[in-house]
């Protein structure tokens, strides 16, 4: 993809749009009270040819990351980037969990809770309800990062 930018716009709405930081260590969970002017959009890490993106929220974290490179190439700069998730843990843990808590309520109230059926559905479909609305959000924010990146850079 391209951006409309040039080599030394883009490298320096980087500079001015992204807190410095490797996002793999702090998950997302960057500083609250800002110390040195207004909170900046991203977090990560970039160098000349390179960079690694997230989301500089605390109040709404995400489990992705954008990497990717640039270089010009006659006068027009091309970006390739992807969006990626940051740590595969995390993702695997986010699908799989609400599984593994409704199997887990489920086999508690198939042996131990035997006369609340009707509390066992409602548990049910409480979690199922969070599972897919997990998910949905999840992506959601996957999609407000990438269009936040796209639309910051300038890309087409």
């Amino acid at each position: 993809m391209t951006s409309k930018l040039s080599l030394s716009e883009f490298r320096t709405r980087l500079q001015n749009n992204t807190e410095i930081g490797a996002p793999k260590a702090t998950l997302g969970q960057v500083r609250v009270f800002p110390v040195s002017g207004a909170i900046k959009p991203f977090y990560g890490l970039f160098d000349d040819k390179t960079f690694s993106l997230t989301v500089n929220s605390i109040v709404s974290p995400t489990f992705y990351v954008v990497k990717g490179k640039y270089e010009s190439i006659n006068n027009t700069l091309k970006v390739d980037y992807s969006v990626e998730p940051n740590n595969k843990f995390q993702l695997i843990w986010s699908r799989f969990s609400p599984i593994v808590i409704i199997l887990a309520i489920n086999i508690f109230f198939l042996f131990f809770a035997k006369g609340l059926r009707r509390a066992s559905t409602i548990v049910n479909l409480f979690l199922l309800f969070m599972a897919f609305y997990s998910r949905w959000k999840e992506e959601k924010k996957k999609k407000k990062l990438e269009q936040k990146f796209v639309r910051i850079f300038e890309i087409k």
